[in-house]
């Protein structure tokens, strides 16, 4: 007898269950807790994993309000909203929410979300009880119709099609049948040709299930790997059943029963083909087990079984631009070596893992990992076959980027060189251009200083004929200023005082930023005494405290005061001079109509021109300069208006008086 192990091409973790797992990971190696809202997947591998890292799942929203500085971690089939509601009122003792829901999943929230909202009958077509839907209906705004299947659909279309509003809107759990939804979408059509119809089953549950189809159809026996509560993954197990004869659900390859697979093959025909499928939320390495151990109980089946010749059958064919999957073996500082299931030892360049140069081979993977691959060249003579990850991954990121496009989302990344006209920045593993225009939020800034940064970014535009994705930092910057913006005037006062960061400086003044938004401090607010530029005070950088003099919301204006009244000179002046006191000082600016001089620091006097002399004085500047010591005397006082005024000529008259007692 022959065998052949053949894994189905589509099988094993989606992009929404690795995305939820990774959070999980994250949280764990930056040492915070964690837990998880419901099983993170239903896979119990990954759960019971997960839990020997102290990873506790809670299920109520009751237990969310008695968390603390704990990460609630959002299962990936979503919940609702009252969740979110209750992880936003713990923030304050460092609640956080990490959203591990799928954006498949997302999406269907915000479909049900604004379909309800404008009056719309919703009817979700799922397992009402599975959590995934479960969170759907926790996003409508009024009671949605569950049905499981196209004959629960058209049961309720005949008893309240006359009851239903004009607006119907139909959606779909991600991970239901594909033909069963076919036959409603149609129904509903034609029973309802006003409904709005969305396809919303995943599209990675669509191909699974199609490859699943193709190698059941030509399997002897198939294995469906998988949680037992996995919804995908029954569905795998029900359509493989409709096309192969001898079909087995197993979580594992301990759940893999030697005598119940011997039994059933024993009637089969000479050569024998077992398929091999996994749902979304089973790992790789799994899969890998239960061929491992397929491979085992199949090679002692029959003295005459050949495992050698059964391996070699089962080695896929590769040629150059090839797409294969392929598990890392080993990594070491300048490559990834790679097993791709024939004769060939695969090898991964650093070059060919990624475009970021501050990383290493161990940084993008990792041993056990199963990774997606072009081929890019083969040599058959010395059984060596070279691999690129980052030309998959810049496929699988350019579609992420069009859908990013499409939903105007936020996406990460790090800025990896700075080019001509830009920079380039790097997000799972796809190169995007920023513009110098929407690079920064100021023209003045420097591209140098995002290199190796990590930035927030949208996609402003896409050439999907040439693969190419244009990006702004800007518009996201301009978004939290805006939120900012918003956040502040809500809540801001006259006489509120803030902590910020001086950014830039005038002739006029100092501007601060005050968390998102800018206040100007006038050059008259920034000391008591006369300063010629800001700069003698302040300089940028500097963390200044200040409060608000006057608000301008109207023209977006934020005028703010630096000076402490403690430190004000008109109070000590006030304290310690009169009108008649006679005072040394220093002149320190001439006018047409007379000079003014310093008193104290930062209060000054002015000597009318009048004053100055006991005759006519037709030039200020013939009988004082900038800098002369002169005696005078305090003849007025306005604190209100600070005005101070003083007689040079009135101490003349005194001392001529006094010489001519002497005189006599």
């Amino acid at each position: 007898m022959k065998y052949q192990i053949k894994v189905a091409e589509k099988a094993g973790f989606c992009f929404g269950v690795d995305r939820a797992v990774k959070i999980v990971y994250n949280i764990l190696n930056g040492g915070k807790n964690a837990v998880t809202y419901g099983e993170i997947i239903h896979n119990p591998n990954v759960v019971n994993e997960f839990a020997e890292k102290g990873v506790r799942i809670i299920s109520t929203p009751e237990e969310i309000d008695s968390l603390e500085n704990t990460a609630v971690v959002i299962r990936s089939h979503g919940v609702g909203e009252e969740i979110y509601r209750r992880i936003e009122a713990r923030k304050a003792h460092g609640v956080e929410c990490c959203d591990g829901t799928c954006p498949f999943v997302i999406r269907i929230h915000n479909i049900v979300a604004e379909k309800s909202a404008l009056g719309y009958d919703i009817i979700i077509m799922g397992d009402e009880k599975h959590p995934e839907v479960e969170g759907i209906v926790g996003f409508c705004k009024n009671k949605p119709v569950i049905c499981s299947d196209d004959t629960e659909l058209l049961d309720f279309l005949k008893k309240n099609l006359r009851n239903l509003k004009k607006k119907v809107a139909i959606v779909a759990q991600t991970t239901y049948n594909i033909s069963i939804w076919d036959k409603c979408s149609h129904l509903l059509k034609t029973e309802c040709p006003e409904a709005e119809v969305f396809n919303t089953i995943c599209s990675a549950t669509a191909d699974r299930q199609q490859s699943a189809v193709t190698l059941a159809e030509a399997s002897d026996m198939m294995i469906v790997i998988g949680g037992k509560h996995s919804s995908n993954t029954v569905k795998l197990f029900d359509i493989c059943k409709k096309h192969c004869g001898s079909c087995i659900l197993v979580s594992d390859a301990g759940e893999l029963d030697k005598d119940y697979i011997l039994s059933k093959l024993n009637n089969t025909a000479e050569n024998i083909n077992i398929g091999i499928t996994a749902g979304a939320s089973t790992p790789a390495y799994i899969i890998k087990e239960v061929q491992n151990q397929m491979s085992e109980i199949l090679k002692n089946i029959d003295e005459d079984f050949n495992f050698e010749e059964a391996l070699d059958a089962s080695f896929k064919k590769i040629y150059t631009g090839n797409r294969v999957k392929g598990y890392i073996t080993a990594v070491n500082n300048t490559e990834a070596v790679v097993d791709v299931g024939t004769k060939h030892t695969g090898y991964i360049a650093l070059s060919e893992l990624t475009d970021d140069p501050t990383l290493k081979p161990s940084d993008v993977v990792k041993v056990g990992d199963e990774v997606d691959l072009i081929v890019i060249k083969i040599n058959d003579a010395e059984g060596i076959v070279q691999l690129s990850k980052k030309k998959v991954d810049a496929m699988v990121g350019f579609d992420n980027l069009v859908k990013a496009k499409a939903e105007d989302a936020i996406l990460e990344g790090t800025v990896v060189n700075v080019v001509k006209g830009g920079v380039i920045v790097i997000t799972d593993g796809t190169k995007v251009f920023v513009p110098a225009s929407q690079a920064t939020a100021r023209r003045d800034e420097k591209l140098e200083t995002l290199l190796k940064q990590n930035v927030k970014f949208k996609i402003i535009e896409i050439n999907e004929q040439k693969f190419k994705a244009v990006g702004s930092i800007k518009a996201v910057l301009n978004a939290e200023k805006d939120a900012a913006k918003a956040k502040f005037w809500s809540s801001v006062n006259v006489g509120d005082k803030f902590k910020g960061e001086v950014k830039s400086l005038t002739n006029y003044g100092a501007f601060v930023d005050l968390g998102g938004i800018d206040g100007m401090v006038h050059i008259s607010e920034l000391s008591w005494n006369r300063i010629k530029h800001p700069s003698e005070v302040v300089k940028v950088g500097d963390v200044i405290e200040v409060f608000v003099k006057e608000l301008d919301a109207e023209n977006n204006r934020i005028s703010l005061g630096y000076k402490n009244d403690n430190d004000n000179p008109w109070v000590k002046f006030a304290e310690g001079y009169n009108v008649g006191d006679v005072v040394d000082a220093k002149i320190v600016s001439i006018t047409t109509f007379g000079a003014f001089a310093q008193i104290i620091p930062g209060i000054d006097g002015l000597i009318h021109v009048s004053q100055i002399a006991n005759k006519r004085v037709t030039n200020v500047k013939d009988v004082l300069a900038v800098g002369d010591e002169v005696k005078a005397k305090i003849t007025e006082i306005d604190v209100e208006k600070k005005r101070i005024s003083m007689s040079i000529r009135e101490l003349l008259g005194e001392e001529e008086a006094e010489a001519e007692e002497t005189a006599e």
